[in-house]
Formats: structure tokens, sequence, C-alpha cells
């Protein structure tokens, strides 16, 4: 049998093998939101945020329990904001940035520097050295004993609030923080600015997939992009072009599980149609591929993932994109199971 026979057969069982993952229903999210965003600690599932109606920040906080198959509403927010990033250290949660109402005058998006450190042993919040750059919707991995804020959208010079009737910028730069020192340092800014995108952390390689190029609004002044950017912090430098993702999207959420980056949700609008995504695909940073695999039961967008044991939690959300008029908050907690 020759070599390359060999590697196709190879190639063929690894593709089946993979593909035999499926969706499962748990318990419903109790508080049904849009703008949800998720991280896991000590094997347990935690929700943050959500948006109510008039850009209202709901700050809602949740602990989901996958041994009872059970939520449990903690202490909300100290500072109710959306569009917030969230990732995990050594057992503790970390909050970067996001966004608030304006103090007076129509509502708005005012981005905002607020880094929090969660204890969920303690149910409790610590405030951290501001973020040097004010901006939401930015994501934020932690890659060795450092955390990363990457990306998000701000305001203009001499503008008050990011608005959708108003010009505003993605933003490029790239924070490190220490929480060691509770310090900051500016790092080599991410090739093309975007908000609301997914990022998963691979053999110590961060990878930034999708989000919105130009305005941080999906209703106008922006682009879905299907760009894929590798970061490693070692060097600190971004490497060449990845493969782009199947699915141009934003807003969606995504999890790392075995060296792979799982992508779903999600949202898009243009002159002819507004809609969510079931879409589900993988990442594979060993072989720069994408794998397609089972649309998830529910579409929408602003959910909240994490991954617990084995399973990819996708959390609440929206089944509709912004301003489509026909708004439905889920209540829909499906889990991948690998």
């Amino acid at each position: 049998m020759s070599r390359l026979l060999v590697s196709l057969l190879i190639l063929v069982f690894s593709n089946t093998v993979f593909s035999q993952g499926k969706w499962v229903k748990l318990a419903p999210f109790p508080e049904p939101s849009e703008e949800l965003l998720g991280a896991s600690a000590g094997g347990r599932m935690y929700v943050f945020c959500g948006l109510a109606p008039g850009w209202k920040p709901k700050g809602l906080v949740y602990e989901y329990d996958p041994a009872g198959d059970k939520w449990t509403k903690r202490k909300p927010m100290p500072l109710a904001s959306h569009h917030v990033s969230f990732t995990e250290y050594k057992g503790k949660i970390y909050a970067f940035g996001g966004f608030v109402l304006p103090q007076s005058g129509p509502p708005a998006w005012v981005p905002i520097d607020n880094a929090w450190e969660y204890d969920p042993a303690s149910d409790s919040w610590r405030a951290l050295a501001p973020l040097p750059t004010k901006r939401g919707s930015p994501i934020a991995v932690t890659v060795g004993d450092k955390l990363y804020v990457m990306g998000g959208a701000t305001m203009l010079a001499g503008a008050a609030a990011v608005h959708p009737a108003r010009p505003h910028a993605s933003v490029a730069a790239v924070e490190e923080y220490d929480p060691a020192t509770n310090t900051w340092r500016a790092r080599s800014p991410m090739p093309t600015p975007r908000n609301h995108a997914v990022a998963g952390v691979v053999n110590g390689k961060a990878y930034v997939i999708g989000g919105r190029v130009g305005g941080a609004f999906v209703t106008s002044g922006s682009s879905n992009a299907s760009v894929v950017e590798e970061y490693d912090p070692a060097s600190d430098s971004w490497g060449g072009p990845k493969a782009r993702m199947p699915t141009a999207r934003s807003a969606m959420a995504a999890g790392v599980y075995n060296n792979r980056i799982y992508v779903t949700g999600g949202e898009f609008q243009d002159a002819s149609m507004m809609a969510t995504f079931r879409s589900f695909e993988s990442y594979d940073p060993a072989t720069n591929t994408w794998s397609t695999l089972p649309s998830m039961p529910t579409s929408r967008h602003g959910l909240a993932s994490a991954v617990l044991g084995n399973r990819l939690h996708m959390v609440s959300g929206d089944t509709q994109s912004a301003l489509s008029g026909a708004h439905g908050q889920t209540e829909a907690h499906d889990a991948y199971e690998f």
C-alpha cells in the first residue's frame, strides 16, 4: 500500500471519528438575554452581562453546575456593562472593558477602561488597574501567566459615545495584563482591527477569528470578517495569513477542546437579509484547516459559551439579528458533546 494511500485513509478515519459528536439539551438559562459572555472555572460555567431594551446593561452573573445540571444566580457585576471580555486564570475570572450608557442624553455605547477580578469561590469582585485603552467588545485570552486584551471598538477623538449614526472605529490595540504585578504593557497591534470577534489559545498561541471590521454595529458601518490571525506572545508577533473561517460572521461564541477551536452562532445583515447563524465550525491550528460540524439546534447571536469536561456549552442569546423587529431572547442551553 502506498504512503499516499495510507495518509488518505488516516485522514478519512480521523475525520470520521472527529464528526461523531452530538448536541444535547440541558437546563434552560433562567433569564434569557442577548449579549451574554461565558467563562469556565473550577469545573463550572459562569455567564455574565446581558442587555435590556434601550441598551441598558443587566450586569447578570449566573453559575452553572454540570453535576446537577443547575443554574444559580450570583451577585451582580459591580458595574453593569455590556460587551465585556472575560478570561480565566488560576480559578479566577477576569473582566476587561465594555460599554455603559451615557450619564445623560439618548442611549449610546460609552466605552470603559474598567478591569475586574471575579473570585467564584467567594462570589466577590476586585477592581484592577484600568485597561490602558477604553473599548468595548474586545476579546481576552490567557497565555501562560499573562492575560491579553485584543481589539474592540471605541470612540473617535472628540466623540462622547459609540453610536450607529455617528463615526467610530475598531481597535487594533493589544494590551498585556500581569496578574502578579497588576500592571499593563502595550504589545504588537492586531493586523486587522475588529470587534465582536472570538479567540482561542492552542499551544501557547492565540487565534483571533472573525468579527466585525469598521464599526461596532451590525446595522451600519461594519462588515463581517472571516479573517483568522495568529498571535505569539513569546515573540510578540503576528503570523502569516491563516485559513479563513468558512462562514464570515460576528457576535458568535467559541471554545477550545483538544487543541481545536470551535465557533458557532453569530449574526449578519445586508440590504436583503437580517439573520442569525446556526453554523458550527472548528479550526485546527496544527493543519491550518477548518471542518464543518452539525449545526447548533437554535440559531442565535450574543450567546455565552464555555467548555466543561467533554462538552462545549452554548447558552441563551438572541434568535434574531439587531433591530429586526422580531427579537427572541432564548432560554436555550445547548451543549456539543465530543
